[in-house]
């Protein structure tokens, strides 16, 4: 069954203890209610986890308050053998409090930690010089977590979407399945951050996606952070397939474009389900009622598991059809994808149109105002 209270459950809250004292550490743990245990070795929280039956549920109830000892801002770990979008990452944390059965993250890290990166300071620094770098930058925060589950505890958003309102460069992407979006509307953002959303049918949200908004309440949201000025972005990704899903992704674009104005709209991204062969056992294990591991794939050139091509390709024709006969002028973009997929799915290839970066750059150019590198 489906529940959409989002609000995360911590349990239990560690924070490296050289950083015990830092004000964040304290706003965290009074927001939480918690009190937070000093430690000087993570090995605590790995073995507490790995006790637990379910180790990724325990992983997401316990918070690990560290600092990023490497890069903040880095490239997306795409792959070679598909076409990349030249997305930028920036590592806030890991893991997710939202439970998805097709969450690559489950498989990702070992163990699996919820953890938050205090050490702000030296991420706006590098932010700094990301800014002043002559490239266009989107860079997100929604790889390796989502990135609005932090909006109850952290006041991490707001001081992004300010810090990115300084400049004309590069735009913030923030992803999300949720709605936490109150806190936001008010803000002075001058278009350079883009509220995200992953969208999927009430159908798969309903099985595969635990802890998450229904569909209603994500547009909802989408609309009024259009309203308040925000740009937008929507990710089909990953689109499940199973008998009726193609009419079913299609009423979730009419509603899409029924309450969001398609001028507010940057980009929508279509991918459907792929996964890393040891994903399997862990879904069948956590989500005993879910066959979304258990159709016809393929391994793919990137080693995951994917569905024939011709099937992809027939839900991939399907959506843009429907998404341009409603608004012929949105960008929309595969991830992940060959050039043969493309040219099947859109009678192109991004080559031809100078890359999907810089698709994405000048859609970004036109609907954020950024200055194109």
């Amino acid at each position: 069954m489906h529940a959409s209270n989002t609000e995360p459950t911590i349990e239990g809250l560690y924070v490296d203890a050289a950083l015990a004292d830092l004000a964040e550490t304290a706003a965290i743990a009074a927001h939480l209610g918690l009190t937070p245990e000093p430690i000087t070795n993570p090995k605590t929280i790995y073995e507490r986890i790995a006790r637990a039956g379910d180790s990724v549920a325990e992983g997401k109830r316990i918070l690990w308050l560290t600092a990023n000892r490497g890069a903040w801002v880095r490239p997306c770990p795409g792959t070679r053998e598909y076409t990349c979008c030249g997305y930028e990452i920036l590592h806030i944390g890991t893991f997710c409090t939202l439970d998805c059965a097709y969450c690559i993250l489950q498989a990702y890290f070992h163990p699996p930690v919820l953890q938050y990166f205090l050490n702000r300071e030296a991420m706006m620094q590098e932010l700094q010089a990301r800014f002043q770098r002559p490239e266009t930058g989107r860079i997100g925060t929604g790889e390796f977590t989502d990135s609005l589950i932090w909006e109850p505890w952290t006041d991490l958003n707001p001081a992004l979407i300010r810090r990115f309102a300084g400049q004309d460069r590069c735009v913030l992407e923030l992803k999300t399945k949720t709605v936490a979006v109150e806190r936001l509307l008010e803000l002075e953002h001058r278009e350079k951050t883009i509220l995200a959303w992953s969208l999927n049918t009430p159908r798969v949200v309903g099985r595969e996606e635990r802890r998450t908004s229904a569909i209603e309440a994500r547009l909802k949201a989408a609309a009024r952070c259009a309203a308040a000025g925000y740009p937008v972005a929507f990710h089909f990704d990953p689109m499940i397939l199973y008998q009726g899903c193609q009419e079913e992704y299609g009423r979730v674009i009419e509603k899409l474009f029924d309450r969001v104005p398609a001028e507010r709209i940057v980009w929508i991204s279509l991918g459907t389900f792929r996964f890393m062969p040891d994903l399997k056992t862990i879904i069948d294990q956590r989500f005993k009622d879910s066959a979304i591991a258990c159709g016809e794939f393929v391994r793919g050139l990137d080693n995951k598991m994917r569905y024939f091509k011709p099937l992809r390709i027939a839900l991939y024709r399907e959506m843009v059809r429907r998404i341009r006969e409603l608004a012929p002028g949105v960008c929309v973009y595969l991830c992940m994808e060959a050039d043969e997929v493309w040219q099947e799915a859109f009678g192109f290839c991004p080559s031809e149109r100078g890359g999907l970066a810089r698709m994405l750059d000048r859609s970004a150019a036109v609907v954020c105002g950024i200055r194109e590198g």
